[in-house]
């Protein structure tokens, strides 16, 4: 079997390369490409490992025609184009712990550091200065601080402001009640946060939300004397508005780790009093720096190895030890998806995707994933679990996912409801013993049938000597017949016919079929 290979485009720590080998990967660390020279290699490789300096665009992506996965080791993923990676497939996954603490510390560090003056100080003493009366700080103990953003950064800032005695309000639209107590804050709005905080620190990611959170009239709106802390990202804070307001003394300090425009060579924040900052070092840490490439390259060998995602930005996720459990009830889902999508066709405005018994003690993000890849497989043939959603969501088509703790007929059971014009439409399978995908009922008629290769669906009314004629027919056209799959609503009612064939059936033979006595529907179908 052909090992996957891995693609190491940044500089990071050479354990990473080893990880992937040992995890039976082939890998190579070419670092310093530019555009156009990744561009001319990418195509080779099955996953790329990132840092900062690699830019994964559109362009790039088109190129990728074999690649799996992108591992970004660390958190920020502005460098890669994750809805054209989303589009092609590409599972785009980051490290988001492994530099917590390391960016936690460095938010502290900041807040002492504008509490006391010390950038400042140093600069004077070490200029011979002794200016003791200059730099009247202020302690930090029985403060309040504002955290904006409560996540895995935000709780660990949380825990180390508590331990200094200070007072924690939390905003996040995330964070809830139950989850505010267990970490120790005050949820709070916004607007109750700028007004209460001495200290504010942001842990939040840039989005279209985020951008500018601390706006002109937000930082009007804190409390005169704030000290504000950005470790998070560029574009969270209007710069020039924070410029005016340290000018006038209504924020008393400020100290950013980033910038909205990196790397920073100017800035009008530049040489403001009480104005600290420092060039992105968040995560620059010995323990960081070998901590995300370990994790990036564990998280993508294992993708790569065995089909476990973890942290993945653009599908669920699906650990190690999930992914045996969830095999066979992926394959089922895409199955059932296929099989609806080849029946039902562009007529589809919704779908529900309900796991019943044992089905419903997993993961379903996975399995409703699988059922859209195998739906969307009839608009693209490089569809996969990854841009089936985002298909899905680009087509408009309303997707919920329905959980049943019961066990009914079936110890485990997936049905796909389908809404069309002509009202809903659904199919069911189970896995038998043995692990295999069955389909056990379509559009309400009880059936047991493989769905496997190319096969023949037929609706025709129950009546003596079809079976015999439509045998006969594919005999005729040398078409040999695999399995047999029946089922009725009632003696002489609506039938259906399942059939496997060894062969494709041509358009030749499907008109003839449409012309056998009681046919309703003829419709050839292919599963992988």
């Amino acid at each position: 079997m052909t090992k996957p290979k891995v693609l190491i485009s940044d500089k990071m720590d050479p354990n990473a390369a080893r990880i992937f080998a040992e995890m039976g990967c082939d890998v190579d660390v070419i670092t310093g490409k530019t555009p156009e020279e990744l561009k001319a290699i990418i195509g080779q490789y099955d996953g790329l490992a990132i840092r900062s300096s690699t830019k994964v665009t559109k362009d790039i992506l088109e190129a990728a025609t074999n690649l799996k996965v992108i591992g970004r080791a660390g958190i920020g993923v502005d460098n890669v184009d994750i809805p054209a990676a989303s589009a092609q497939g590409v599972v785009v996954m980051n490290t988001p712990f492994g530099n917590s603490i390391t960016t936690a510390e460095h938010a502290i560090a900041l807040m002492f550091a504008l509490a006391r003056q010390l950038p400042e100080a140093d600069l004077s003493t070490q200029a011979g200065k002794w200016e003791k009366n200059r730099f009247m700080g202020v302690e930090v103990t029985g403060k309040t601080l504002g955290l904006i953003g409560a996540g895995n950064i935000g709780s660990i800032v949380a825990s180390r402001a508590l331990g200094l005695r200070m007072k924690v309000v939390a905003y996040d639209p995330f964070l809830t009640p139950e989850r505010a107590i267990e970490i120790g804050v005050e949820k709070a709005d916004l607007d109750t946060l700028l007004a209460k905080a001495d200290f504010i620190t942001l842990h939040t990611p840039l989005t279209s939300e985020t951008r500018n959170i601390l706006s002109r009239e937000n930082l009007a709106k804190t409390k005169k004397g704030v000290r504000i802390v950005n470790c998070a990202r560029g574009g969270l804070i209007d710069e020039a508005a924070l410029k005016d307001l340290l000018d006038s003394g209504h924020v008393a300090g400020a100290a950013l780790d980033v910038f909205e425009t990196e790397p920073a060579k100017e800035s009008p924040l530049f040489g403001t009093p009480n104005f600290i900052c420092t060039p992105h070092l968040g995560a620059s840490t010995t323990e960081a720096q070998v901590n995300v490439a370990l994790q990036v390259a564990e998280q993508m060998a294992e993708f790569l190895t065995t089909g476990g995602v973890t942290n993945a930005l653009n599908m669920p996720s699906l650990s190690a030890e999930e992914a045996p459990k969830l095999k066979p009830y992926m394959a089922l889902a895409e199955k059932l998806g296929a099989l609806v999508g080849q029946l039902v066709g562009d007529s589809v405005k919704k779908i529900a995707i309900e796991v019943e018994g044992a089905a419903a003690q997993l993961n379903q993000k996975p399995i409703t994933a699988a059922v859209l890849a195998g739906l969307m497989k009839q608009y693209s043939q490089t569809v996969n679990m990854v841009n089936a959603p985002f298909l899905a969501k680009e087509r408009g088509l309303d997707v919920r996912e329905v959980r049943h703790e019961r066990e009914g007929e079936y110890r485990t059971l997936v049905r796909v409801t389908v809404g069309t014009d002509e009202g809903e439409k659904a199919v069911a399978g189970t896995l038998f013993g043995n692990g295999q995908p069955r389909l056990v009922e379509i559009f309400d008629i009880a059936v047991e049938a493989d769905l496997d290769g190319d096969m023949l669906y037929i609706v025709n009314t129950d009546a003596p000597g079809f079976i015999g004629s439509i045998g006969t027919l594919l005999g005729q056209s040398n078409i040999n017949i695999g399995t047999f799959h029946l089922g009725r609503r009632q003696a002489g009612g609506e039938a259906v016919l399942l059939l496997s064939v060894d062969s494709p059936v041509s358009d030749e033979v499907l008109a003839k079929a449409k012309t056998l006595n009681g046919v309703r529907l003829v419709k050839a179908l292919k599963f992988a």
